[in-house]
């Protein structure tokens, strides 16, 4: 569990970082924007695999149970992520999908954790998932406050639906392999009963 927790303090510290404007600018100029995101991308992973290690071990030692959550909640889960994952696609992609939500990586990862968080009732769960739900939660509230428009392609909606087409068939090809493939290879937990 140590692990698992220094890895959410690392990964969501240094995103919670970039949130802090006059911090991040006055380190921006000290360092120079390059080795800033460079920076910015190894400590990010160093998290990334804190937390994949951390929470390999903690489910190694065995689940602490805090809750019994519903079956419902499982299958529910099922298209929540699926809809995360066409989010996390639509931030790539702008068109309608991207204009309607803003910041549609902030809202898959809010979805997909809500989904996890239904579907798990153990503490390391609880603890992983809902640590990523309350960062997106600030996360949101902190670009709202500023006008990151330009950044995030700005209001115009493209030309058809072209990209809005592409986000869902990108999500839903991705969300499909981890479905079947990824989440047990790389989580350790198959998604669909009997594909253990």
């Amino acid at each position: 569990m140590t692990l698992l927790v220094l890895g959410l303090i690392v990964f969501l510290g240094m995103h919670a970082f970039s949130m802090a404007r006059t911090s991040r600018a006055t380190l921006i100029s000290s360092i120079g924007e390059g080795p800033y995101k460079g920076l910015y991308s190894l400590i990010s992973l160093a998290g990334i695999v804190l937390i994949a290690i951390g929470y390999g071990h903690y489910r190694a030692s065995g689940y602490i149970p805090v809750w019994d959550p519903p079956v419902w909640t499982r299958h529910l889960a099922l298209p929540l992520v699926w809809v995360a994952f066409v989010c996390f696609a639509a931030a790539y992609l702008p068109g309608r999908i991207k204009r309607s939500l803003k910041h549609p990586m902030l809202a898959g990862v809010k979805i997909w954790a809500f989904a996890h968080l239904i579907a798990n009732g153990d503490l390391g769960s609880i603890l992983l998932f809902g640590s990523f739900l309350l960062w997106a939660v600030a996360a949101r509230i902190s670009v709202k406050r500023r006008d990151v428009a330009d950044q995030h392609g700005g209001t115009a909606a493209p030309a058809g639906i072209r990209n809005d087409v592409l986000a869902i068939g990108i999500g839903t090809v991705v969300y499909l392999a981890f479905l079947f493939w990824l989440h047990p290879m790389l989580i350790g937990v198959p998604v669909l009963p009997g594909r253990a």
